[in-house]
C-alpha cells in the first residue's frame, strides 16, 4: 500500500480543509506532514464553520485515525485551545488524534523572538503570522530544538536551557517583553498534550502501510511558499512540497502514491513577496470580495490576481502532481473575461519557466477566455457545466498537463463535482456527503 499525498500548489489559502474532509471518508488514516499553527483549514459542513490550524482535517469523519507528524511545529498553548473547541462542538479529539514524539514545540520564547525579527527587519518585512513557527523551525535545524517527546523526559532542564538561550537573544537584540502570562498558558497546554497518545509516528505510519490500510498525508502552506523552491525569502520554514511527506512523516519516496495539487481558479497571497499577476485595480477588490479572501487564522486581506501558470506548472514539476483539484471556480462565475498568465516579461524576454528570482521588472503575458457568467454553485454533475468553463478547464489540462479530476463550486462538502469519474473517488464524494 502507498501514502496518497495532498498539498496545495499556489501560495496557500487554495482550500486543502474541505478536500481532505470530502477525499477522507476513503482513507483509514489522515496524517498532517508540516507547518504549524499559522496554517488555517477551514471546513463548512451542516452549516457550521469550523478552522483547523494544527489538527488534521480528517477529525470530522468519525473513525478515522488522525496523526500530527514528526515535520510539524506544534504550540501547546494554541494546540489545546483548538482541541477543546473540537471537543465541545461533538468530537472526541483524543480518540481520534495521534501526535509524534518527534514533532518540535514552539516555545513562548520562540513567539516573543518572532516578533523582534520581525520588528528588527523594519521596511523589509516578511509578514510573518507571529506564531513562532520559523524560530522553532531554526532550532531545529540548528539541532537545539525541544521536541514533543522531551516532555515525558527531563523537560525542565531541556526547557530551561532553551529559554536562556532565547533571552541571550532578545537581549542582544534590546526587544522588551513579559513572557509570564504566555509561559503560564503554554504549561498548561503543555500538560494537556501530555494526555494524548503521544507516538513513534514513522513506526506506526509504516506498520499501518504493511498492514494495507490507506493514508492520505495532508499538507499545509502552498508550493510557492516551500522553504527551498518557494519564492524565497518570502516563504514559510518547512518543505510543503511532495518531498515534506518523506521527511514529515517518515514515508519512503517509493510508498509515495496519488499525489493530489489543489489549486485556486484564480490567484491569492498573504503578506509580503512577489505575486507577477496581483491586480491592484477593480478586479481584484471584486475577486477579494466575492471569494471572501481574508486569512482564517490572521484575518489579513488577501492580495488577489488571475492564475499565474508559470508557477503552477512549476509547482505540478516539483510535486510530481497526478491529479488536479480546482478550487472556488464560483468566484469566477460573473466575470465576462477571463485571463491566465502563460508567460513572465522579464526586462523584454519571455520567459516560461519560472525563475530563480522575481523582481517589480517582472510582467505577465496573458491569454484571455470567456467567461460563463453562470451560477454554478448548484450544480453537482460535470454535464451541467457551461461551455466556456468546460473550455476554460481544457485549457488549464492542455497548459498543465494534467487532469482536473476535482471541482469545487462553493465552501460547502456537498459543493464539490468529480470529473472523469472513477469509481474510487465517486465512492469518496458520494459518502462525505452524508450529515
Amino acid at each position: 500500500m502507498k501514502a496518497d499525498v495532498l498539498l496545495g500548489l499556489q501560495w496557500g489559502d487554495e482550500g486543502k480543509g474541505k478536500i481532505v474532509d470530502v477525499l477522507t471518508p476513503d482513507y483509514d488514516v489522515i496524517a498532517r506532514f508540516q507547518g504549524g499553527p499559522n496554517a488555517g483549514h477551514t471546513l463548512e459542513f451542516n452549516n457550521q464553520k469550523y478552522i483547523l490550524r494544527s489538527i488534521p482535517s480528517g477529525v470530522f469523519q468519525g473513525g478515522k485515525v488522525n496523526i500530527i507528524g514528526n515535520g510539524v511545529v506544534l504550540d501547546p498553548l494554541l494546540f489545546k485551545q483548538e482541541a477543546e473547541a473540537l471537543a465541545a462542538s461533538g468530537h472526541d479529539i483524543k480518540k481520534l488524534l495521534r501526535i509524534s514524539k518527534k514533532a518540535h514545540l514552539i516555545l513562548p520564547t520562540h513567539r516573543i523572538l518572532d516578533a523582534a525579527y520581525e520588528a528588527a527587519k523594519g521596511d523589509g518585512k516578511i509578514g510573518t503570522t507571529g506564531k513562532g513557527i520559523g524560530p522553532a523551525y531554526t532550532d531545529k535545524t540548528s539541532r537545539n530544538g525541544v521536541r514533543i517527546g522531551d516532555l515525558l523526559h527531563n523537560f525542565d532542564a531541556v526547557y530551561k536551557a532553551a529559554k536562556a538561550r532565547h533571552e541571550a537573544i532578545l537581549q542582544s537584540l534590546g526587544y522588551t517583553y513579559n513572557i509570564s502570562e504566555l509561559e503560564a498558558e503554554w504549561f498548561e497546554g503543555a500538560e494537556y498534550l501530555k494526555g494524548f497518545d503521544l507516538i513513534d509516528s514513522e513506526h506506526v505510519i509504516n506498520n499501518y502501510l504493511k498492514e494495507g490500510k490507506t493514508i492520505l498525508a495532508e499538507g499545509a502552506q502552498g508550493t510557492m511558499l516551500d522553504i527551498d523552491f518557494g519564492s524565497y525569502p518570502f516563504v514559510t520554514s518547512s518543505n510543503t512540497i511532495c518531498a515534506g511527506c518523506c521527511t514529515g512523516l517518515g514515508v519512503a519516496p517509493r510508498n509515495i502514491g496519488e499525489v493530489y495539487g489543489i489549486f485556486k481558479a484564480y490567484c491569492t497571497r498573504v503578506g509580503s513577496g512577489p505575486f507577477p499577476t496581483e491586480l491592484f485595480d477593480e478586479t481584484g477588490d471584486r475577486l477579494c470580495d466575492i471569494g471572501h479572501e481574508f486569512g482564517s487564522v490572521t484575518g489579513r486581506r488577501r492580495r488577489c490576481g488571475w492564475i499565474d501558470l508559470v508557477a503552477l506548472k512549476y509547482a505540478v514539476m516539483i510535486n510530481g502532481v497526478t491529479r488536479l483539484i480546482m478550487m472556488k471556480s464560483d468566484v469566477l462565475d460573473g466575470f465576462e473575461t477571463i485571463k491566465a498568465c502563460v508567460a513572465y516579461d522579464m526586462d523584454g524576454q519571455e520567459v516560461t519557466d519560472f525563475p530563480y528570482t522575481i523582481t517589480d521588472s517582472v510582467k505577465p503575458i496573458y491569454a484571455e477566455l470567456p467567461g460563463w457568467q453562470t451560477d454554478m454553485t448548484k450544480m453537482t454533475d460535470e454535464n451541467e457545466f457551461p461551455e466556456e468553463f468546460n473550455a476554460y478547464l481544457s485549457f488549464l489540462e492542455e497548459e498543465l498537463g494534467v487532469p482536473v479530476k476535482i471541482v469545487s463550486v462553493g465552501s460547502d462538502r456537498k459543493q464539490t463535482v468529480i470529473r472523469y469519474k472513477e469509481e474510487g473517488i465517486k465512492v469518496v464524494l458520494a459518502e462525505a456527503q452524508q450529515p
